[in-house]
């Protein structure tokens, strides 16, 4: 009888199935393709002559005095950027020939994002595939999460591994991830409020939160949940919302600034490259025009496509922003201030919102469900996928002294 193991995953997991040659967006093209060291060495005596002789010029070994066991070799890509082993029909000769046991841990468990949470297993996906973009942001109702069995000879390539009972953080703010997750993903869902005044009150939160634990008062964060949980219920923390200022020339120049910042290292995807042509042309961005012009257009598109869309589908940037928080542990991966944290979560929030406004004022009457997940999808392949980018982007926005919560204010109101 298999041996079985706890995971914890939102629902949607449970539904992919890759669809392979169907599939509009490859993950066998544009991306480096990591090798693990069983996978490398099983390549290294297969029987398979013509396989075998493609894997010995293929795949090759990474030279480094630290090269972890699941980055040991890589596969060099086609001329095109595709992975050499994706046959005449899109699929995986590999994996056609040999089986699936045969693909590397890559290979095998993408779109997959597997951490480990005080010894159980926690499963999501990110949204660069997709099959799982449509999967996770297309529910209406809430992001609902089940806790199953599922049997131990699963493959899982473990990102993050967090046990809140280790004595090391005692008196550490991942003590009380547990009670953090479930205030954040509640605040984020609750369909009361429109989502950028959840957003607001999650930075107001993570605002606080950061100087408890910089003044060492990291068991006072249960005081504080219930704090907001009473002022959010009562509404009182809501009531100055609809006066906070609008300043949508300014919000657009910023994220377009960091959207430049990512073309400057490079990008492969014609699809985001193709999208952010849609943006630039849908407000009219040109060298000659005037800052407070774009703007107008800017806000025009706003006001006269992507609000009136978005108003009755707001749930799917819901989805997409509890999918993150699940995914990345939200608030302590990364940046090493809970703060820093909320500020690339709103980063990504923010410019998707603005490829989609000015996408909107592309597409105009025509704009809907296609453009909004086509983009997600390849913004998270573009940018979450980036660490070195997303570094960046923090740094510079802290040498600027922009990260604060008014200016983070700023890019979430429109």
């Amino acid at each position: 009888m298999a041996k079985m193991r706890t995971i914890l995953q939102p629902q949607y997991v449970a539904k992919f199935r890759c669809i392979g040659p169907a599939c509009e967006d490859s993950c066998c093209i544009g991306w480096q393709v990591p090798i693990d060291k069983t996978t490398y060495q099983k390549y290294r005596k297969c029987a398979d002559e013509k396989l075998r002789s493609q894997m010995d010029d293929k795949v090759t070994r990474n030279r480094g005095a630290n090269m972890a066991d699941d980055n040991y070799a890589k596969v060099k890509l086609n001329d095109d950027n595709s992975c050499p082993f994706i046959d005449s029909d899109r699929l995986c000769a590999i994996q056609r020939q040999l089986g699936e046991e045969w693909l590397s841990l890559t290979c095998a468990t993408y779109p997959r994002i597997t951490n480990k949470v005080n010894g159980t297993l926690e499963r999501s996906m990110t949204l660069s595939c997709p099959e799982a973009a449509r999967l996770a942001l297309l529910t209406t109702g809430l992001m609902e999460f089940d806790q199953l069995e599922e049997s131990d000879s699963i493959r899982y390539n473990p990102e993050k591994n967090i046990d809140t009972d280790d004595i090391k953080l005692a008196a550490k703010p991942q003590r009380y991830l547990w009670e953090l997750r479930i205030f954040i993903i509640t605040l984020l869902q609750n369909r009361v409020y429109p989502l950028w005044q959840r957003l607001v009150v999650l930075g107001l939160f993570c605002n606080q939160l950061t100087e408890l634990v910089g003044n060492g008062k990291v068991h006072d964060i249960p005081m504080l949940i219930g704090t907001y949980l009473n002022r959010l219920e009562q509404g009182d923390i809501l009531s100055n919302m609809e006066a906070i200022p609008e300043k949508q020339t300014i919000q657009m120049e910023l994220l377009k600034e960091l959207a430049d910042e990512r073309f400057a290292t490079g990008i492969i995807s014609p699809r985001f490259l193709a999208y952010f042509a849609e943006f630039l042309q849908g407000i009219q961005y040109m060298e000659a025009a005037g800052k407070a012009e774009i703007g107008v257009r800017y806000a025009e598109a706003y006001e006269r496509y992507y609000q009136p869309f978005m108003e009755q589908h707001e749930y799917i940037l819901e989805n997409y922003l509890v999918n993150y928080v699940f995914k990345n542990l939200f608030p302590f991966e990364g940046e090493k201030h809970i703060f820093d944290n909320f500020m690339l979560l709103v980063v990504h929030y923010a410019m998707i919102k603005m490829m989609l406004i000015g996408m909107s004022g592309f597409h105009k009457d025509k704009f809907g469900m296609d453009q909004v997940l086509n983009l997600i999808q390849s913004f998270v392949k573009v940018v979450e996928h980036s660490p070195s980018y997303l570094k960046k982007v923090c740094d510079l926005l802290k040498a600027n002294q922009m990260n604060t919560l008014p200016y983070m204010t700023i890019l979430i109101k429109n």
